[in-house]
């Protein structure tokens, strides 16, 4: 029987960490060296998006994320010793994109449980480009 979608996110789940909102603004308040990469659109991006994130599209993540390609970016590549916590708006694509690179050799990688929409609601700030 073919895979869904919600299928691949729930295997996602089961094999990665997810991080709450409440606890990623208590390690950027205590200034935690963490890497917050938004996977989301630039236009999502732009909207609004979590403080000091860097825009990586989920389209463009394992180019990104590897040492060897011509189109990786330095803060994520070099980052494979430290937390990164991904999001993306609802948790779904930043779930899949953590399982990503934990299979890329990524040693602390989380997904934003919940993604924006749940940062959003519980009252965290969002600044918009």
């Amino acid at each position: 029987m073919p895979m869904s979608l919600g299928d691949f996110v729930a295997q996602a789940r089961s094999r990665i960490q997810e991080i709450a909102p409440d606890e990623l603004d208590r390690l950027l308040e205590d200034n935690e060296s963490v890497l917050i990469v938004d996977i989301r659109e630039p236009a999502e991006f732009e909207g609004a998006h979590i403080p000091g994130a860097i825009l990586i599209p989920r389209g463009t993540l394992e180019q990104a994320a590897d040492p060897k390609s011509p189109h990786r970016m330095e803060p994520l590549c070099s980052a494979q010793e430290r937390r990164v916590v991904l999001y993306c708006e609802s948790g779904t694509r930043s779930a899949l994109a953590a399982d990503t690179l934990q299979q890329m050799g990524f040693a602390e990688v989380a997904s934003l449980a919940g993604g924006c929409v749940l940062w959003e609601a519980e009252g965290l700030a969002l600044v918009g480009t």
